[in-house]
């Protein structure tokens, strides 16, 4: 599942994205209002987490922005502006749930839970490709024709939801490290080449049919092994 996470105050933003991928969440930060609605326009999400007071635009105008463009992605307003008026304000103008600060990170948690699991029936994208799936609920990695199935930490589970959702793509190591370990995060390639070597011997424990192929100087792709 993936999230955008509109939060001017890097050090709760950097909080926030951590527990969130503790949780096996896909997330994207963004620092400023126009950021935020260019990401949100962009498509893509399951949810976005919207502060109010933003620089450059406010929460609630790229709310009205989102919600009139026919986007219906559902929105937690996240904001010390916790007065009746400001909540009042947030729901009728679309938000899905207004959390006001300070917040318990658990509390986070069980509503953005809630508020997608709502949803508008649109049906979610599978996460499976050329006969390996990986289960959303408790995290596993599993060949499809013989059941075969392996347990991923959190970060092999994302980077494996990224690759997913992204099949015979070449996904830049940038890319990969920004999604996974964060905007501010002095990871290196070396971590993450860590990580894809996990999968790689994960995906061979279970007997996949698909690899993870580097790309010298690009990144890496999940393609599928022998005739296409």
């Amino acid at each position: 599942m993936r999230i955008l996470l509109v939060e001017d105050e890097k050090n709760l933003s950097a909080a926030v994205c951590r527990l969130l991928r503790e949780e096996r969440f896909v997330v994207d930060p963004a620092y400023t209002g126009p950021d935020g609605l260019d990401c949100a326009l962009s498509g893509g999400y399951d949810a976005i987490i919207l502060d109010v007071m933003l620089p450059g635009m406010d929460g609630f105008t790229i709310l009205n922005r989102l919600r009139g463009e026919g986007v219906k992605t559902p929105v937690m307003m996240l904001t010390a502006r916790g007065d009746l008026q400001d909540r009042i304000r947030g729901l009728e103008g679309g938000a899905d749930y207004y959390l006001p600060k300070p917040f318990q990170m658990g509390e986070l948690i069980a509503c953005l839970k809630a508020i997608t699991r709502r949803g508008d029936g649109a049906p979610v994208m599978a996460l499976s490709f050329g006969g390996v799936s990986l289960s959303e609920k408790d995290g596993k990695l599993q060949n499809d024709a013989t059941g075969q199935s392996v347990k991923l930490g959190a970060k092999e589970y994302q980077l494996m939801e990224l690759f997913l959702r992204n099949p015979a793509q070449i996904l830049p190591k940038e890319t990969l490290i920004e999604r996974v370990w964060g905007y501010d995060s002095d990871a290196e390639y070396n971590n993450l080449e860590v990580y894809v070597s996990f999968l790689r011997k994960k995906l061979g424990f279970i007997g996949a049919g698909v690899k993870l192929k580097a790309t010298r100087g690009l990144g890496y792709s999940l393609e599928q092994e022998g005739p296409q």
